[in-house]
């Protein structure tokens, strides 16, 4: 028999144990309880948390979970579907489910808003989870416009805090991911995710958190814990350990307040992209770039965009290749040229007065001229949505327009992103593409990638499009994406992000040492195992 959630939300007839419960995620597919619980504790759990937050905000039937179910990766036996979800609108609301968590043994997967795409939405990583959402909590706490710091909830929007900051007239910027207008600061930084303009690296601009332990108390990070502080923004590392570090991509906490960074808004700003034509110049981009990074002169995280990422943010892939073998380079450097484009075109900005951008900018060109590169400004670009979009990001502005790539293959949705990191160096650059166009053709996928060049690493970001809605193609994904985990991490490429799919694969790339030290982190700290078991390989 299986134990199914009847309307209420609650357990109907069935057995005890780690049975199905009637939320299939694909044609068959049951999600099941977490290993060990009985139905009588999902049920005491559920009601328990109803009592805390109210019944409306307590979601454990099929229809009501639906939303938190919904996921762009493969997931083709459904085992990443959660069981419930529950809404909680303060703090204090936080620490009371974590303490039903552990009197039931109910385990719960913390999310932001949940809108990181392509690495697994709101879906859970290990089965019988229940969502801990936590988008009511949605403070934007303070804005210091001396210090440029911001203090913030996980609910909190990028276009909620952008709205702040015009409509107080504060000259500030933020920086924001690819979907920027309805993420999380705090999830996108607690994922090590990373923007466009200077300020790109998310982590590196946190300062500061508040966190629900597992056990229910509340622990503030850095300055946060001292009486009365106020460099709680200002000075990241406190004293003793850092910790701030132990609560991204884990299972050690629950942040339920960020202090982050803003950037002053420069006296000007001047945005560029270099076009290439040859997918082998993809090298000498890489060593021309280099220098101009590591030594500031560029400041911002730079992008080099392939024709078939771009092509695919606003085009279908039936108007530009009607086979199913792989798009091939020279379909895609034809479609790019008719629209603008190189096969690689670099995006990079300037920031600073007059007189710094135009003696950078002469560095910068005289660069991108010893290896044939065409710098182009938006004088000259006026009018292309490509070179707009990126314009746009790189000055913490807010745009959709990428999540166009989850329509390449048709309105079935699929979209997993593989990003292995290298040194930034350009030898490091053809090995990977070959073995990636290999491994992504052995299973009739195109390839769709950008190179992310940091001050001194390469983000080699490869977007798998696929058909979601069609089941035998979901399995060829899953297939595909596990083979490049695998394939990238023998070469010592590992991935530094991924999604719920993949989590322990990918942990496993980082050795046996690794995975046991935050084992141990993890049982010391959560030994009934409530807080997202699964999370980034950690159980």
């Amino acid at each position: 028999m299986t134990v199914t959630l009847d309307r209420r939300g609650l357990l109907g007839a069935g057995v005890a144990g780690a049975a199905s419960v009637g939320l299939s995620g694909v044609a068959g597919a049951k999600p099941v309880l977490a290993k060990g619980m009985r139905k009588a504790d999902f049920k005491g759990a559920i009601a328990a948390m109803r009592a805390v937050v109210g019944p409306e905000w307590v979601f454990a039937d099929e229809d009501a979970v639906r939303p938190w179910r919904k996921t762009y990766v493969p997931d083709p036996s459904g085992r990443h579907a959660p069981v419930g979800a529950v809404c909680p609108g303060t703090v204090e609301e936080v620490q009371a489910l974590v303490k039903i968590a552990n009197q039931f043994r109910q385990p719960l997967w913390p999310v932001s808003t949940g809108k990181n795409m392509g690495y697994g939405m709101t879906s859970t990583a290990a089965p019988g989870q229940v969502v801990l959402d936590l988008k009511r909590m949605n403070r934007i706490i303070s804005v210091d416009p001396e210090l440029c710091t911001a203090l913030v909830e996980p609910g909190v929007t990028y276009r909620q805090l952008k709205d702040y900051l015009v409509e107080h007239n504060l000259p500030l910027w933020i920086d924001v991911p690819t979907v920027g207008p309805v993420a999380s600061p705090v999830g996108n930084t607690l994922d090590r995710g990373v923007g466009y303009t200077p300020y790109g690296e998310h982590f590196m601009v946190q300062c500061g958190m508040e966190v629900v332990l597992p056990n229910g108390e509340i622990l503030r990070t850095g300055m946060g814990s001292t009486r009365n502080p106020s460099a709680w923004q200002a000075f990241k590392w406190g004293y003793g350990p850092y910790l701030d570090g132990l609560f991204t991509q884990s299972n050690f906490g629950v942040v339920t307040k960020m202090g982050m960074w803003l950037m002053p808004a420069p006296p000007v700003y001047k945005p560029f992209v270099v076009r290439h034509k040859r997918v082998e110049d993809v090298a000498k981009i890489v060593e021309a770039m280099r220098p101009l990074r590591i030594s500031n002169i560029i400041p911002n995280v730079v992008l080099m965009m392939s024709a078939g990422y771009q092509l695919a943010m606003f085009q279908r892939r039936g108007e530009i290749w009607d086979h199913p073998e792989p798009v091939t380079d020279e379909a895609l450097m034809a479609a790019g040229a008719k629209v603008g484009l190189g096969y690689w075109n670099t995006y990079f900005a300037l920031y600073g007065t007059p007189e710094m951008i135009a003696a950078n900018e002469a560095i910068v060109r005289a660069a991108f001229a010893a290896i044939d590169g065409e710098v182009l400004t938006e004088a000259e670009m006026q009018g292309n949505p490509y070179f707009h979009h990126h314009a746009t990001l790189m000055q913490g502005g807010l745009s959709l327009e990428e999540v166009g790539i989850v329509r390449w293959k048709g309105a079935g949705g699929g979209l997993a992103w593989f990003a292995p990191v290298a040194p930034a160096k350009g030898n490091e650059t053809t090995g990977q593409i070959a073995l990636a166009k290999q491994i992504l053709g052995r299973h009739g996928f195109d390839y769709t990638s950008a190179f992310a060049i940091g001050s001194r690493e390469l983000h080699h970001i490869i977007a798998l499009l696929y058909d979601k809605s069609d089941p035998e193609e979901e399995k060829r994904a899953d297939a595909c994406y596990r083979e490049l985990v695998a394939g990238f991490g023998e070469r010592g490429w590992a991935s530094y992000r991924t999604g719920v799919h993949a989590m322990d694969l990918v942990a496993q790339q980082y050795g046996a040492v690794n995975r046991a030290f935050n084992a141990t982190l993890k049982h010391a700290i959560d030994p009934n195992h409530i807080l997202a078991p699964g999370k980034s390989g950690i159980a």
